[in-house]
């Protein structure tokens, strides 16, 4: 954390993100999207084909139940089918859980190994595929996207304790807080964090979709109907 490595990875991320928007009109490539979504499956199938070489594959830690791993699904998911409620929980997922990945990342490995390559793609990707989709294809969240977020996650939720417990896991930090520096720190001890955390998610969800909402359709609407009326009369 917060290597040269580390940082070089969040300039890229700036960068990336910047030109996303500067060339939105530039880049919309069908053929690009399929092609990022099969790198993101080869990505992910490599890594947990290293983790069973290694011997490091376990029921505990390896199943795709993280918030950033269920990300990784939606990204794919977008890639390919374009479904508007795919990307309403993609944007909020990406922006409040891969950003922060990104800036405190639970990583034991520096470049150039696999795993930094695996982290640090597949993360900028979620984030970035939302923003692409936002200011590419013109998807935008609307207030119902924020409380179809939230029934998403709270029906995972009791999923994924039960399976924290059978397996002696801590997935989505659900068991317990992360051992590395994380923004769970200021939340209060377990397991009031976790309602912390709801309240967070409605808090900073809200400024998501403050930012990035469809804007002026009203004020659009008021002048066509003035053009209209005046070409009537």
């Amino acid at each position: 954390m917060y290597s040269v490595s580390h940082f070089a990875i969040l300039v890229i991320l700036i960068i990336g993100t910047a030109c996303i928007y500067l060339f939105r009109n530039k880049i919309k490539w069908k053929t690009a999207e399929i092609g990022v979504a099969f790198s993101l499956l080869v990505f992910e199938i490599t890594y947990h084909t290293w983790m069973l070489i290694n011997g490091s594959w376990e029921l505990s830690s390896a199943l795709p139940l993280e918030l950033c791993n269920i990300s990784l699904i939606l990204t794919v998911l977008l890639l390919l089918t374009r479904k508007k409620i795919i990307y309403e929980i993609l944007l909020f997922t990406a922006l409040l859980g891969a950003t922060q990945a990104l800036i405190t990342p639970v990583l034991h490995y520096d470049f150039p190994h696999f795993r930094f390559f695996h982290f640090f793609y597949t993360h900028l990707m979620i984030i970035w595929v939302p923003m692409y989709f936002t200011w590419v294809h013109g998807y935008r969240p609307t207030i119902w996207s924020v409380v179809k977020l939230f029934v998403f996650l709270n029906v995972l939720l009791p999923f994924i304790m039960l399976i924290n417990k059978l397996v002696d896991g801590n997935y989505m930090f659900l068991s317990h807080k992360p051992t590395t520096a994380s923004l769970l720190d200021i939340l209060g001890p377990y397991p009031w964090y976790i309602l912390s955390m709801e309240g967070l998610l409605i808090t900073l969800s809200l400024l998501v979709w403050l930012i990035f909402r469809e804007r002026g359709l009203k004020t659009s609407h008021v002048v066509r109907h003035h053009v209209n009326k005046r070409t009537f009369y």
